[in-house]
């Protein structure tokens, strides 16, 4: 969710940061589920498992969590199959279950314009409101209504089966998907484990090192997007193709893009192949309408020889990480290079 970001930066202790890792993008763990109260994947790792039904139990780090909170929060796990904790997890990051005096909790917006108890954009609350409490109204300053709706936007974002991919959408950076996980695991009671799921390999969540923060959170977004299946014309957020999926990357952090493969093979500047570094779009002579000086296909280099791609419709998983250095390997372009996204950034003060 594109929010607040200062509540949260200070909760981690770390200075105020762009957009928030993807300057509002969204990440790295794209495909995941919980496990609590019992159930048994083992030792975690890279594995399938099914969404469990019961609800986690209360630790006694829960006891910390004033009384309302905590009947909303379970009330609003059960009704949206969230595990309740994990919304706690999230209230207790934005806003320490509504007790913070910073700006925009109980009335107004913080810096980046969010507000309320569970920090919401105007506009994804207007979205994903619910009358929590019935009365009538649908108020972001009202736990009662903040918290189910907090719940309905991370169903719709995946929870969940894709957990960590809801909780990053929710606020787009890892280090407050980990915190948010933290909190869940002192409040929630019994076995409650995060494990991926979808075929999404754990080896492939580490984001690159030694480059911007903004490609960082650029490739972050996309990874968010793994175990999500690929539709050929799809724009988000629920499925993706190959160049939508880049397209909405860059949005993801402020910046434009031309939506097909066709347009944004001519949009970067051409770079020799073996100098492809991360954020760079790799083409191929594969797909639709395809040729040998026209790509069909394209991905984006997140490593070497490795690119974070839609791949196609039966591909399982269909959004994922795979090696470019193949036989319809075109070329290579650097979108954040071209003349248009240098007056983009430069707009933005980048």
């Amino acid at each position: 969710m594109t929010r607040r970001r200062l509540l949260v930066l200070g909760a981690l202790g770390v200075a105020a940061m762009l957009f928030v890792a993807l300057m509002i993008v969204p990440v790295l763990f794209g495909a995941s589920q919980f496990m609590f109260g019992g159930g048994g994947a083992g030792g975690g790792g890279c594995v399938d498992v099914s969404e469990a039904g019961e609800q986690p139990g209360e630790a006694g780090d829960a006891r910390g969590i004033p009384g309302n909170y905590l009947e909303l929060y379970k009330k609003a796990g059960k009704e949206y199959g969230i595990p309740w904790n994990v919304l706690a997890g999230i209230g207790k990051v934005e806003t320490s279950h509504g007790t913070s005096k910073l700006p925009g909790v109980s009335s107004g917006v913080n810096y980046a314009g969010a507000g309320g108890p569970m920090q919401f954009l105007k506009a994804t609350f207007d979205a994903f409101a619910v009358d929590g409490n019935k009365d009538g109204k649908k108020n972001q300053y009202d736990p009662a209504d903040a918290i189910p709706s907090a719940a309905r936007y991370l169903k719709h974002n995946g929870a969940p089966q894709r957990m960590r991919t809801a909780i990053f959408m929710y606020n787009h950076s890892w280090d407050y998907v980990n915190l948010v996980l933290d909190w869940a695991k002192k409040y929630g009671g019994g076995d409650f484990k995060v494990v991926q799921s979808n075929g999404v390999n754990c080896d492939d969540d580490q984001l690159p090192a030694n480059v911007s923060d903004l490609v960082k959170r650029i490739i972050a977004f996309a990874m968010a997007q793994r175990g999500k299946p690929y539709v050929f014309g799809g724009n988000g957020p629920d499925a993706w193709d190959c160049s939508s999926l880049l397209q909405g990357a860059f949005r993801s952090v402020g910046l434009s893009i031309p939506r097909t493969t066709f347009e944004q093979w001519p949009y970067g500047v051409k770079i020799d192949k073996g100098k492809e570094q991360p954020g760079d779009f790799v083409f191929f002579n594969s797909g639709p309408g395809t040729s040998s000086n026209n790509p069909g296909h394209v991905g984006m280099v997140i490593g070497k020889n490795k690119m974070i791609v839609a791949r196609c419709t039966r591909c399982v998983p269909a959004i994922t990480v795979t090696p470019y250095q193949r036989g319809d390997w075109m070329g290579v372009t650097r979108p954040l290079a071209s003349k248009d996204m240098k007056q983009q950034l430069a707009k933005l003060g980048r």
